[in-house]
């Protein structure tokens, strides 16, 4: 009998093991700078800046006299010269416009003309009545003339005027406010009703006058 040869399997082959991950690379220094954000570092206080100086006008040197004496800067300008050519802006027409009554020559026109428009003085309404005849009187009373008269002075006009108490050209009335203690020879233009009394009552005396 042939003898049948044992045939051997092969042994399976090792697993193989997984090989080893390689170790991570050292990251540079300016990548890992990068990555973690670094602290903010504390700002420097800022020096406060310098006050801004307020601008003021020269000074104006003192007037040592009339002849250094001059009007305030601004204050006046130079005058208009009209006719003087285009370049000036008031040339031609020399600021009078084209044609009209205002562009001729001996123009003039009435105390409160307003261009047409009813003027002012008819706009406003009117009241009352003013007499344009009435006669104004200089007013002294009882208590002045026995401030400034003795016993027995005679008061004229002229006596007043000349104690400040009238004027000379305005006629006089005597009015009857305070006391009078002292015998007068008054002369006025008028006197009132009370005034009349209080003169003769202290042993004066009254006198119209005819103005």
């Amino acid at each position: 009998m042939v003898e049948k040869k044992k045939t051997t399997k092969p042994a399976a082959p090792a697993a193989k093991k997984p090989a080893a991950k390689p170790a991570p690379k050292k990251a540079p220094a300016k990548a890992a700078a990068k990555a973690a954000p670094a602290a903010p570092a504390p700002k420097a206080a800022k020096a406060p800046r310098p006050a801004k100086k307020a601008a003021t006008a020269p000074a104006r040197p003192a007037a040592t006299g009339v002849h250094d004496l001059s009007p305030a800067s601004g204050a006046t300008h130079y005058k208009k010269r009209v006719g003087r050519g285009p370049g000036s802006g008031h040339g031609k027409t020399s600021a009078r416009g084209h044609k009209g009554q205002r562009s001729r020559s001996g123009y003039r026109h009435q105390r409160g003309f307003e261009g047409g428009q009813m003027p002012l003085h008819r706009r406003v309404p009117k009241r009352g009545f003013t007499n344009i005849f009435r006669i104004e009187y200089d007013i002294v009373n009882l208590g002045d003339l026995a401030d400034r008269f003795e016993a027995g002075a005679s008061v004229t006009p002229e006596t007043l005027a000349s104690a400040r108490l009238s004027r000379k050209s305005h006629p006089v009335k005597i009015l009857g406010d305070g006391e009078l203690k002292k015998a007068l020879n008054v002369s006025a233009h008028k006197f009132s009703a009370s005034a009349k009394a209080r003169i003769e009552a202290a042993g004066g005396r009254c006198e119209v006058l005819v103005r």
